[in-house]
Parts: C-alpha cells; structure tokens; sequence
C-alpha cells in the first residue's frame, strides 16, 4: 500500500502478551502465535482498502507483521482477523494492534478487539508435566 498511514486500534496488555507459549521453529526460531479478531467502523470510508497489522518491540529491534486486509464494507465496517506468528529473539514489548490504509486521516471506531495466546504457557506446561 503506497504512502500507507497507521491507526493504533489497541495495545495488547502486557499479561496477555507473556501468557503466550513460545514454540520453536525451524526457519524463524522462537515464535509466539495469538489469534487477532477486530470489528472495526470506518464511518465515511466505504470500499477502502485497509489492513490490520500488531507491531510489537523485540530488544531493540521494531518488528510489524500483517494479518489480514480487506475492503470495507458498504456501511463503513470490517471484520479484520488472523493469527499473528511473531518471531521473538529476545522478547515480545509493546504490542500494539494497528490498522493501515492510504488515508493520512481516518476516524476508526472499535466495535471490539479480541486478542488471545493460541497455545497459553501455562496450558503448555500443564501438559509437559502430565508427560514425565
């Protein structure tokens, strides 16, 4: 998206964020996965395209990973949702729920927000402590 502009949807509350387990991966080491649902109303924005995006703080380094992106629809709302794979090689700070459109101005109400670990540590460790 050319000339794309953020809106901040909503910041992840940091207990939500360290509930996550961390899986480790072939190709891009440590990962944290989250399932991401936003209902969004864009009043005045029929037909633009968007797209939804979680920023996130690892160490020093400022990663963005992109979700989901659609057109709104006829009545100015959008369903945005996916699973956020978050590469981590210090730790995951800072997490935000962003939304990115051409528009440099864009009044965005949210209707909701769910964010939520798709495997919890704690669940995880349950697990591991069953298995010895």
């Amino acid at each position: 998206m050319p000339n794309a502009h953020d809106t901040l949807i909503g910041q992840v509350p940091e207990h939500l964020v360290k509930s996550a387990h961390l899986q480790l991966t072939e190709y891009d080491g440590r990962v944290a996965e989250f399932n991401v649902a936003a209902w969004l109303h864009l009043p005045g924005h029929a037909n633009s395209l968007v797209s939804l995006q979680v920023r996130y703080r690892d160490g020093q380094h400022v990663r963005s990973v992109n979700l989901d992106h659609a057109k709104v629809g006829a009545q100015g709302k959008i369903l945005l949702s996916g699973i956020a794979r978050l590469p981590v090689t210090q730790r995951i700070e800072d997490m935000q729920i962003r939304l990115r459109c051409a528009l440099p101005s864009i009044e965005v109400k949210v209707e909701e927000l769910f964010v939520q670990a798709v495997e919890p540590a704690i669940a995880q460790a349950q697990f591991s402590q069953a298995n010895t």
